[in-house]
């Protein structure tokens, strides 16, 4: 296996350009885990090591790794139909009973879907739809989207162009223009940048119910519902971006639910098919749906290739019977609970642990210098915990955007007490390696 690894590793290093990685590291020392097998919570790569993954891979393996089920229908699927187009109007039968389904679960009067191969892909889409829409309404001026700061909308240029983090954005020089960003907790830095700009240019505002990537940040109370007041004030349509918080992670199927508001559009992947297949999609309110049915002309000209894919589909289907059946999404608020309180021990233990926050199975530890002055490391430490959580047999991540220094989880649904107890004990004792090697008391 060794060899194995060796070769397969040369043919990574010369062929393979990973997304979101540094080049550099990986040409000096290849990939650390190959994997080739999934079951639960766990991962196995080809050395034969065996690690809890602690981030769902990329925040979406919601019902675990190695479901036959799933793969079973993906087989039955492809027998009969593995692809045909939803252009013009063509359909398969996946596609419509997923866009029900999803009209069934879905926050408010959600009840329209448009099908993509993924977030970054829903997040253009939804940029490009609500800008048609005001087309439609006769006000063509309304084309600004306004997002957040520390938030994370993908990597298409449009989804670039909206994500907060700024080193996304840095990383081209030709940004999508209209484009605006608030304080990620602020309403009022929200309505302040309305009448800025003038509320008859602003299209629409997006928000993570929670968010992920940038560091996992939980609105306070009352944010959302505050948010949602000042879009219908000034007549903006309201887009949650699910990708990460839907379809059970949070602790509810959709992380807005927690907020007792709906949106007018919501992004969504991930989640949906836990993996398994490539797939996302936008949903849109029955009112916007009825002004596209009544206003539009000609072709609604979007449209990807595998828009409506009936294999990704009917395994979208197939996962989200699964979360019901097995109760995944209760399970996400009870493990989340359990995860949280786990955190909150490694805080007392550990001198480096400062704030720890979790909502459903999204959780985030922080590591400061200073509790009691929240003063970081000149250098950041949670990427050297996360080097550290690996060698014991956990997957987790790392956020050091904008001076934050934190590790984020996001395990799989169906983790049970046992596997969390056994993924607190593993962090404690990395963040414990990492606290006891440095030079002087983290506490000065």
């Amino acid at each position: 296996m060794e060899n194995q690894h060796e070769q397969l590793a040369s043919l990574d290093q010369k062929h393979f350009l990973h997304p979101t990685t540094s080049i550099k590291q990986q040409q000096a020392t290849g990939p650390d885990f190959i994997f080739t097998k999934g079951k639960g919570v766990r991962l196995t790569d080809i050395k034969g090591r065996t690690v809890i993954d602690g981030m769902s891979s990329l925040w979406n393996v919601n019902i675990g790794h190695g479901r036959e089920e799933i793969a079973q229908t993906a087989y039955e699927q492809m027998k009969t139909l593995g692809y045909s187009s939803c252009f013009a109007t063509f359909s398969n039968e996946p596609a419509i009973q997923l866009a029900a389904k999803l009209a069934e679960i879905a926050p408010g009067n959600l009840s329209a879907t448009f099908f993509t191969s993924g977030g970054s892909e829903s997040n253009d889409t939804a940029y490009k739809l609500a800008r048609h829409y005001w087309m439609l309404k006769g006000q063509p001026k309304r084309k600004k989207i306004i997002s957040r700061s520390q938030s994370y909308h993908g990597v298409a240029v449009g989804a670039t162009s909206a994500t907060g983090l700024k080193p996304f954005r840095d990383f081209t020089n030709s940004l999508a223009p209209d484009f605006c960003y608030v304080d990620h907790f602020s309403p009022e830095a929200l309505r302040q940048m309305i009448e800025r700009e003038g509320p008859e240019t602003v299209a629409a505002y997006i928000a993570e119910p929670v968010q992920g990537a940038g560091g996992l940040h939980i609105a306070p109370d009352g944010y959302f519902k505050e948010i949602r007041s000042i879009c219908d004030e000034y007549g903006i349509l309201f887009i949650t971006d699910e990708v990460i918080t839907g379809f059970g992670r949070t602790g509810t199927y959709f992380g807005v639910d927690h907020y007792g508001v709906a949106p007018d559009m919501m992004c969504f992947a991930k989640g949906v098919s836990s993996g398994y297949a490539q797939l996302g999609g936008v949903m849109i309110s029955e009112n916007m749906h009825n002004d596209f049915k009544q206003l539009s002309e000609g072709t609604l000209l979007h449209g990807y290739t595998y828009s409506g894919h009936p294999t990704a589909c009917a395994v979208a289907l197939k996962n989200l019977e699964i979360l019901e059946r097995e109760n995944l999404i209760n399970n996400a608020r009870v493990m989340g609970e359990e995860m949280l309180k786990g955190f909150q021990k490694i805080q007392s233990l550990r001198s480096i642990v400062g704030d720890v926050r979790g909502l459903g199975l999204m959780g985030a530890v922080e590591i400061v210098k200073n509790k009691e002055t929240k003063e970081r490391f000149a250098e950041p430490f949670a990427p050297k915990v996360v080097a550290e959580a690996a060698k014991r047999g956990l997957i987790c991540r790392s956020v050091v955007f904008d001076g934050q220094d934190t590790l984020v989880f996001a395990p799989p649904l169906v983790i049970n007490s046992e596997e969390m107890n056994e993924l607190i004990s593993i962090l404690n004792d990395a963040i414990e390696a990492v606290e006891t090697g440095i030079p002087t008391a983290a506490t000065q």
